[in-house]
């Protein structure tokens, strides 16, 4: 690591592949495993002042800090940020570094790439010219049990350094303006305004803040109480040159058991995809899921568990690859997702909102997918003044089909005490992947790219249960009952969800527009909740 040039390392998750900034993120890791206090103390970046906000604050007369939305956050907060300004509304983004992209690549579907196309954000242009790489098949294999291939899932490289220097332009040529090198100090909602104090003394006037700070903004610390996630995915990684069978990817792989690690039982899963940057460069990922408790592996061990583990995986000696970037990652997660709104005048989107799967890492993909509905709906409250609590909740609404796959999380991540053989978690994912995989590409590729659907779920644990009923009590072992009871509630709502959305929707729709404007925003934030939450929005991406 000491050798890999650090130059361009930027702000975000994955952004930084040094031996320092793995430290740091092993002692905040080790500060979340550590047991909690016997009092938490949050520092308190929201306060909420009766009131209008006084001209003392900030300069009323100065256009340059008055602002419709500010944007915290500007790694993934450039995309909502240029589709509110590209609606005509006044928008600043807040970044406490440079607002650049990553060296390595993202990895996406190309409809999910296109959600950008779709909103009008991007054009196709745009995305041939930062698509660094494209490949196919794709693989899904799970401990010498049988591999399954799928098509076009998650085989584009992008280029996040082209992608976010193209949004930032385009940002700007529309208007908005880039604070760069400022972070957050404090934010104090009054009526008529939330007023943003930054580190530098500036002061900023919005009528809404949208926080994309990511998985430790300090305004969700502050919502969540300091609160421990319930579950963490650790990532380790390295992007190589030297591999000469590099035209195809994993989306997930795994060809160990659990293996112990400090004597903690791990399940180690692994992704691989073609690089852009070389003919023989390839990115490879290492992940786990585990609880934040104490004895939890650090991510430099698991690094070292990578280096040792990666050539029985790709089949080449470490002293044969030049090792171009280390990546490495913490991603939390919680049961009580998205995030419930606690403020007026303050919305969380993407990694801080939690909208992303439990099961998967990173928020791209979840942010393409929720772009058109999130603009949409923040421009609706933002010109209506829907700016109160209840009324930005809607735009993070529960969605079961979200909530129901906390259980595949767990279902993936070991568990010292279920008496399971250390078989079992690859059996059980095999077995559903099988079934998923004669029930054709209408269940298996939804559920590849994060998207549970009632009908798809319903006929996939009917099949598993008829072929291998005696995976049943085992899974009861595992996961427990509690987790098994708590997600048949969910799993009833996203049927109940499917319903709505199939079958009231059509019905009421047209109803919705002869209302007045504000039951007509709450309404249309409740079709969309239906059709999200049921996960029957995939049927309107691009492939």
């Amino acid at each position: 690591m000491e050798r890999i040039s650090t130059c361009n390392e930027v702000g975000g998750a994955g952004g930084s592949s040094s031996y320092e900034a793995l430290k740091k993120l092993d002692q905040l890791w080790s500060n979340i495993c550590s047991p909690p206090p016997d009092k938490r103390e949050v520092y308190e970046v929201i306060s909420r002042i009766s009131g209008p906000s006084s001209y003392s604050e900030v300069d009323k007369n100065n256009s340059t800090c008055i602002f419709h939305v500010v944007v915290c956050g500007g790694t993934l907060g450039i995309f909502i940020a240029t589709a509110l300004v590209s609606r005509g509304l006044r928008v600043g983004v807040v970044e406490r570094n440079q607002l650049k992209g990553r060296e390595q690549e993202w990895n996406i579907s190309e409809k999910e790439l296109m959600e950008l196309v779709r909103i009008g954000i991007l054009t196709k242009a745009d995305i041939e010219q930062m698509s660094t790489s494209k490949f196919n098949p794709n693989r899904c294999g799970f401990e010498k049990k049988g591999e399954i291939w799928v098509e076009d899932i998650l085989n584009l490289g992008v280029s996040p350094a082209k992608l976010l220097e193209t949004m930032k332009k385009r940002f700007l040529s529309l208007g908005g303006i880039v604070l760069e090198g400022k972070s957050l100090s404090s934010i104090h909602i009054y009526d008529d305004a939330a007023v943003l104090k930054l580190n530098d003394g500036d002061t900023l006037s919005a009528q809404l803040v949208v926080d994309s700070m990511g998985n430790f903004s300090p305004l969700v610390k502050q919502i969540r109480s300091g609160r421990k996630p319930d579950g963490i995915c650790l990532v380790v990684g390295s992007c190589s040159r030297g591999f000469h069978d590099n035209s195809s990817s994993d989306v997930i792989f795994s060809n160990f058991s659990v293996k112990k690690l400090n004597n903690m039982e791990l399940q180690y899963f692994w992704e691989a995809f073609p690089a852009g940057s070389g003919p023989t460069d390839r990115t490879t990922y290492m992940f786990t899921y585990v609880d934040a408790k104490p004895g939890s592996p650090t991510l430099e061990e698991l690094l070292e568990e990578y280096w040792d583990l990666l050539p029985q995986y790709q089949g080449i000696a470490i002293d044969k690859l030049e090792v171009l970037r280390v990546i490495f990652g913490i991603f939390p997660t919680f049961r009580d997702s998205p995030l419930p709104t606690a403020f007026d005048r303050i919305v969380q989107v993407g990694d801080a909102s939690g909208i992303q799967s439990p099961v998967s890492f990173g928020g791209f993909g979840s942010m393409t997918r929720h772009l058109r509905r999130l603009s949409a709906g923040i421009y609706e409250a933002v010109a209506g003044g829907f700016l109160d609590q209840y009324s930005l909740s809607l735009l993070n609404p529960y969605m079961p089909n979200l909530s129901a796959s906390w259980l595949f999380q767990r279902a993936m991540s070991a568990q010292p005490d279920s008496d399971v053989p250390p078989t079992f978690i690859n059996e059980l994912l095999f077995y559903n992947f099988q079934a998923m995989q004669r029930l054709g590409d209408g269940v298996l590729r939804p559920f590849l790219q994060d998207v549970i659907q009632f009908g798809p779920l319903v006929k996939t644990l009917g099949l598993v249960m008829i072929f291998h009923p005696q995976i049943l009590p085992l899974i009861f072992k595992h996961v427990g009952f509690d987790v098994i009871l708590n997600w048949f509630g969910h799993f009833s709502m996203l049927g109940y969800y499917t319903f709505l959305s199939s079958y009231v929707d059509p019905i009421i729709r047209p109803w919705i527009e002869l209302l007045p404007e504000k039951n007509k925003y709450n309404w249309r934030r409740h079709l969309e909740a239906w059709k999200y939450g049921s996960g029957l929005d995939y049927n309107d991406s691009i492939r």
